[in-house]
């Protein structure tokens, strides 16, 4: 024994000093260092949890129930929420289809064999009671019976309102709600000292420009109700975006498969866009679904989402095709709008995963996050997001049927943030 022990040392030793060696070489790429703050989280440095919300935490109540602004409108609920714009965070401005009946607390579990076997509503612990896309009919008018009642099911009122950063309606646009078949985006362009608000609907294929105030439509593009595709008449249009210099581009959309260019009184200076093959369309300009658009002044490059192709392609501001990337496999994937903050990185809205996901101006992946859920903070089809010079960040959901507000978390990365406005005139 006394022979073999200094040898049974020395390997001891040997093995020591290769895991204090191996401890000295960086870790693989991924992994998360020994130096706190260095792993791949929104808060670096967290102990515990996760990035369940990402960088943000969820404000609770916010909005407030409709009852509160509204009392003789007890029993209702907001509805569909197609798009969300921050003026401020004073002044937020919500696009919805109308509103919904608020649904009871508790649901007696009923068998449903006129439907198939082992099916029942509820679903389950969790599983939505309602879907508000298919709450409300476009127009707010019912065709057959299913379109539900007026009224009972569903109401037509409230279609624009506003909501001040504690969640309470601070104001309407009831003299407009006629107008409608679907507002599908609202913009105010940073660059436009006056802030008139643009509103595009989609079912009712026109853009309207509005006074501030909202009490003034001062242009209108497209024929309201009348599609089509020429200079005059759109086939359900969906996004707008502005560039510094006035001019704007509008995705033209779900039905046409073009993107038109304007100047900042209206006139139309060109357009671009062919009619794709749907699910696997590679070639450049081609597209189905033009469903987000969004612009980088600083860059001079237009962001296309060619929604039904799972991909966004880039072109400059003449329509010259420079790049495209897929957003993952289709599915999940189901990229729904799309937007560039003032740091470059676009922000997509994918309704398959119910993330939000970032990428470079050159399409390479950087983060994501989000929960499927009807929680505070959890998300159900995000259709439009945006961001106040605050930070904070909205979000219009039209499967749960409502907007809801992040504030950014104390020490988050900003690296993980949705970017901010671009800087503009006010």
């Amino acid at each position: 024994m006394s022979v073999r022990t200094p040898k049974g040392a020395a390997l001891v030793i040997a093995l020591l000093a290769g895991v204090v060696a191996g401890s000295l070489i960086d870790p693989l790429e991924g992994q998360q260092r020994r130096t706190p703050g260095e792993g791949f989280a929104a808060v670096p440095g967290l102990k515990g949890g996760h990035d369940a919300f990402g960088p943000y935490d969820p404000v609770q109540n916010w909005p407030k129930p409709l009852a509160e602004s509204l009392p003789d409108h007890k029993g209702w609920t907001w509805s569909q929420a197609t798009d969300v714009f921050p003026e401020s965070a004073d002044r937020v401005i919500v696009a919805q289809k109308g509103e919904l009946p608020v649904l009871p607390q508790r649901v007696e579990t009923t068998w449903l064999p006129q439907l198939g076997p082992s099916l029942r509503y509820p679903a389950g612990i969790g599983v939505p009671l309602r879907e508000a896309a298919s709450a409300t009919p476009s127009h707010g008018r019912a065709v057959d019976a299913s379109d539900g009642r007026p009224g009972v099911d569903w109401r037509w009122e409230h279609v624009i309102v506003e909501f001040d950063r504690e969640g309470r309606m601070i104001n309407d646009w009831r003299q407009w709600d006629k107008i409608w078949g679907r507002p599908h985006d609202v913009e105010i362009s940073p660059y436009d000292p006056e802030k008139h608000i643009w509103i595009v609907d989609a079912d009712a294929h026109f853009v309207g420009k509005f006074t501030n105030d909202g009490k003034k439509m001062v242009m209108q593009l497209g024929t309201p109700n009348m599609p089509g595709n020429d200079d005059t008449h759109f086939a359900r249009p969906t996004f707008l975006a502005f560039m510094p210099d006035g001019t704007m581009f509008l995705a033209d959309g779900y039905d046409n498969t073009r993107v038109i260019k304007y100047d900042r009184n209206g006139k139309k200076l060109l357009q671009w866009g062919e009619k794709g093959t749907p699910r696997n369309e590679r070639r450049p300009g081609y597209w189905n679904n033009v469903h987000g658009i969004a612009v980088d002044p600083k860059l001079g490059r237009v962001y296309v989402n060619d929604r039904d192709n799972g991909r966004v392609q880039v072109f400059d501001t003449n329509g010259k095709f420079l790049d495209q990337w897929d957003f993952g496999p289709r599915p999940p994937m189901n990229i729904h709008a799309i937007t560039v903050g003032n740091d470059g990185i676009l922000w997509a809205a994918d309704q398959g995963s119910n993330k939000l996901l970032g990428y470079d101006p050159q399409g390479h992946f950087l983060y994501s996050w989000g929960t499927w859920g009807t929680c505070q903070g959890c998300q159900w089809g995000v259709h439009g997001f945006a961001t106040d010079k605050e930070g904070n960040l909205y979000t219009s959901e039209v499967r749960a049927g409502r907007v809801q507000k992040y504030a950014p978390r104390k020490g988050a990365n900003q690296a993980f943030m949705v970017g901010k406005p671009w800087p503009g005139v006010w």
